[in-house]
């Protein structure tokens, strides 16, 4: 394999139903916009509080890409 150099993001993604679709939804979301996705890791899930209920579950999420520049 060549040398190759990849640049790390954090993102958040949310979800009123689960930490593994708010994890999807991050991944999901970058996908759109960044190309030659590599490696995904959720490094701290919490949960959105309102009236003692939960109203949404966030995943934090390094997403790794080539760097091409």
């Amino acid at each position: 394999m060549p040398d190759s150099v990849y640049k790390v993001i954090e993102l958040i993604g949310t979800s009123p139903n689960s930490w593994e679709e708010a994890a999807k939804n991050a991944v999901n979301k970058a996908a759109e916009h960044l190309r030659g996705l590599r490696i995904a890791e959720v490094t701290e899930l919490d949960m959105k509080l309102e009236d003692n209920n939960v109203v949404a579950y966030r995943a934090k999420v390094n997403v790794s890409f080539r760097f091409e520049g």
